[in-house]
């Protein structure tokens, strides 16, 4: 795949996961536009939908090492990261690999694992590194996580914390198919189809060439003070407790450069901030206890805040 561009790469990697996952356009392409920029995606609904469906067919789609971590309450923290291990006939210790010393690491049903144990993906998710016993070791690149978890309601859940929901760069709901949506994956089931029959599309080279691109993709600085605006009016919302963090303006404006070059373009438009806001922004939210206790929605919330917030006019481009 020497030679392709980011769009194409894009392009292959949704239709893959495409041919598994029906009538689930744009949630494939914001879990695209997260690989595209080396993020982390949650993605996050009640059993059955195919949550950990797209997960797997994302870490099929691409070339390289992937991992299946399924979270249990019994799960240690030296599964996921790795052990250092004394070795008595050589006389010396030696570092043995956890699961996350891969590409792509399906982390499944993250809230059932411990505090303790979710805690041992904040380093390696922010910094693309494990430490053990004082020595560092680098994971392979390109590296994502893909996570799934069911509402913390559920029994046997445990919620995850505000720092590790802020490395996530999306948080995705995949929600009910309508009705001929649900026919067609029924039938797709009948014939056989899973995230086992695919086979790769692109290789970490061609992804890491992908990503390279993106990273160059321009943003005005007026887009980019759009997006801190609309990080800071998440802090100043009355029914927020905590808002968005700098991170969260970051992840808006690298995803929004994702969206931009899948689009076809080289600058970010105000829109592609719009468009990928309510994934990057909402589950960076922390809400009152008034507002906790009236339900309210944070999607309305980041609504809210992309209609109080204008958008700057003139062409961003070059």
């Amino acid at each position: 795949m020497t030679g392709v561009g980011a769009a194409e790469v894009a392009a292959r990697i949704v239709a893959n996961v495409q041919r598994v996952l029906h009538g689930k356009p744009e949630l494939v392409r914001l879990a695209v536009a997260a690989l595209l920029v080396e993020g982390h995606v949650l993605i996050e609904d009640v059993p059955g939908l195919g949550k950990t469906t797209l997960a797997r067919c994302l870490a099929r789609s691409v070339g390289g090492r992937w991992s299946r971590i399924q979270f249990t309450p019994d799960l240690l923290p030296g599964d996921i990261t790795g052990v250092t291990v004394y070795h008595q006939s050589q006389e010396r210790f030696s570092f043995h690999p956890g699961a996350v010393f891969a590409n792509i690491v399906v982390a499944d049903e993250i809230n059932r694992g411990t505090p303790k144990t979710q805690s041992a993906l904040l380093e390696v998710m922010s910094e693309r590194r494990v430490t053990a016993d004082s020595a560092t070791h680098d994971v392979p690149r390109p590296f994502m996580v893909v996570a799934t978890q069911n509402p913390i309601e559920m029994e046997g859940t445990y919620r995850l914390p505000e720092a590790q929901l802020d490395r996530f760069l999306i948080r995705l709901a995949v929600g009910y198919p309508d009705l001929e949506t649900e026919i067609d994956v029924i039938i797709n089931d009948r014939a056989g189809v899973t995230p086992d029959d695919l086979a790769p599309v692109v290789e970490p080279a061609a992804l890491l060439a992908a990503i390279a691109e993106v990273r160059a993709c321009h943003v005005d600085r007026a887009v980019v003070g759009y997006a801190a605006r609309l990080a800071a009016a998440t802090r100043e919302h009355a029914a927020v407790r905590f808002g968005a963090s700098v991170r969260g303006s970051i992840a808006l404006v690298r995803t929004a450069q994702a969206a931009a070059v899948m689009a076809g373009r080289a600058f970010v438009t105000p829109d592609d901030i719009k468009d990928v806001a309510a994934a990057v922004l909402g589950h960076r939210l922390v809400l009152t206890p008034e507002a906790e206790l009236n339900q309210r929605d944070v999607a309305e919330i980041v609504a809210g805040v992309l209609a109080a917030t204008p958008a700057p006019l003139g062409s961003p481009g070059r």
